[in-house]
């Protein structure tokens, strides 16, 4: 057991080494009682701003324990807590050596391959993209001017999309395995301060370095790995898959198939609708990047443009319009970041954000998008939201002048058709554009409406200096592979949908967790 002391505030005059005196102060202790204090939880507590603290929970051990506890039994943020340990990921190992193909090397995919090769199952993992070093190259130079390769970009490859984001960790669930997946990601090489912080972020340039420890790991389990392998084909007997096929050329038997692959394989969703898979369309958002300078954002939210103690502010934005009854939010918000250009097709343009573990870049963005839902596509068939996003990511390339650069528009001409100036991070560039052109006429007039809202809450969010690029498009995937309650597919026997790309998960957080538990529900298939 330890000691547990939650709501400690630090000013920002005040040192992270004096918290143990802080504990000590509080109740009313010698320092030299106080032993093994270990920060639990960190956040920020700016609502008094510019006089911002910094609020922690700690544990801690204490001689005579037991008086220190009935001396403060009324103090509602003390207690006595078990030791929070070291997590593992465990099941129990398979009775029947399975071969499990798993597609995709999201966090869905790589987790549920490192759960299954830990039983002991035989895994052979595809991706479709590249090593997120060659990657990486690639990306960049699309940045710069060469052709896009639409089989490794920022969608596709090791890692998925999130490679290429702020590399978040939150999540709405209150799940058991979220301290797990932040264990297995520091063993991998994240920041430790993962394990305590509020908001946890690793930042696409270490998120990068996770991967490759991640890699060599599942290598030594036994996992075989394939690059540049793409799922082409299902192989099923009796209603079960039996095999996958690779690139149109190789079989792969398997005993399971996990299929993890991304919110943006379309050709993938084509595929299982001609297989007749069971799917759905499901509801998700599209919209507008927005991008201020980093210090206006700090000076909103902290009451000053920065200090050496408090990290790139973020905000969280949502209104829901009463007319329309549609939701207005800012999504996967990047303090310190860049807007980048994410496209993965041809002919079509998408916008995404992306920051490093230090956020320390000049400028903050953020997705402002406006929720559609399946009446707003063009049919009722379950690829018709893939249409839908195409069709406004091609009218984004065009806008942009056809040669990649985002259309975009200072927030004020949008606004007010006038007045403003167009400033933006994303490469390779932008083109001042009637972002009108770009986005449906109910989600320009969303976020027109919106925006008001959004200045009451955050004081000079509409600035002369914010320019809103286009388009944002790929918030969640446009569809469902439909699945029974242990994760099966309701269609094809053997078939696993996992992740983002299967429509249940949403962020690098739940998309792990999704994988974690389709491997135990194949496990104990297989157990």
């Amino acid at each position: 057991m330890a000691l547990q002391l939650r709501e400690i505030a630090l000013t920002l005059a005040e040192q992270e080494e004096s918290l143990g005196q802080k504990v000590a102060d509080l109740l009313g202790l010698e320092i030299n009682r106080i032993s093994d204090l270990k920060i639990i939880r960190k956040g920020i507590d700016a609502r008094k701003k510019p006089n911002v603290l910094r609020i922690y929970t700690v544990q801690f051990s204490c001689r005579d324990e037991a008086e220190v506890l009935q001396q403060h039994a009324d103090l509602k943020t003390f207690a006595a807590v078990a030791l929070q340990e070291d997590a593992a990921l465990t099941v129990m190992p398979l009775t029947r050596k399975a071969t499990v193909l798993v597609v995709g090397m999201g966090p869905a995919g790589l987790f549920s391959a490192l759960t299954l090769a830990e039983a002991g199952a035989r895994v052979v993992l595809l991706e479709r993209g590249r090593p997120v070093a060659e990657r990486l190259q690639e990306v960049r130079a699309f940045w710069s001017g060469a052709e896009l390769n639409p089989e490794s970009n920022i969608q596709f490859g090791e890692g998925g999309a999130g490679t290429f984001s702020d590399g978040k960790l939150t999540s709405r669930l209150n799940h058991p395995l979220i301290r797990q997946v932040l264990e297995r990601l520091v063993e991998f090489g994240a920041p430790q301060e993962i394990l305590w912080q509020a908001k946890p972020h690793i930042g696409s340039d270490r998120l990068r370095q996770v991967l490759v420890r991640f890699r060599d790991h599942l290598v030594r389990l036994g996992v075989d790995i394939r690059f540049s392998a793409r799922l082409t084909g299902l192989e099923t007997s009796a209603g079960k898959v039996r095999a996958g096929i690779v690139n149109a050329a190789e079989r792969i038997p398997c005993d399971a198939l996990v299929l993890a692959c991304g919110h943006s394989a379309r050709d993938t969703y084509q595929l299982l609708s001609e297989e007749q898979v069971a799917l759905e369309g499901k509801p998700f958002a599209i919209g507008l990047r927005v991008e201020h300078p980093l210090e206006l954002i700090n000076q909103i939210q902290y009451g000053m443009p920065k200090h050496r103690h408090l990290p790139a502010a973020d905000y969280r934005l949502a209104w829901n319009d009463p007319e329309t009854g549609r939701g207005v939010y800012s999504f996967c918000m990047c303090p310190g970041g860049e807007v980048v250009n994410a496209s993965s097709e041809a002919g079509g343009l998408v916008v995404n954000g992306m920051s490093d573990f230090q956020r320390a870049a000049p400028r903050s963005n953020s997705a402002l998008v406006v929720s559609v839902t399946t009446k707003d596509y063009p049919g009722t068939d379950p690829c018709a939201g893939i249409r839908f996003q195409r069709h406004w990511e091609q009218a984004a390339y065009r806008a942009g002048g056809s040669n990649w650069r985002a259309p975009a528009q200072p927030l004020l001409e949008f606004l007010h058709g006038r007045g403003g100036q167009l400033d933006s991070s994303c490469r390779p560039g932008v083109a001042s554009a009637d972002l009108n052109d770009c986005l449906p006429a109910f989600v320009t007039m969303e976020l027109r409406r919106a925006l008001p809202q959004f200045e009451k809450k955050m004081r000079g969010f509409i600035s002369r200096e914010a320019s809103l690029i286009g388009v944002e498009t790929r918030t969640s995937a446009p569809l469902r592979i439909l699945r029974d309650d242990h994760g099966e597919s309701l269609s094809h026997q053997g078939l696993f949908p996992a992740g983002e790309g299967a429509g249940y998960a949403g962020g690098i957080m739940s998309a792990a967790i999704d994988g974690i538990k389709t491997a135990l529900a194949i496990a104990a298939i297989n157990g």
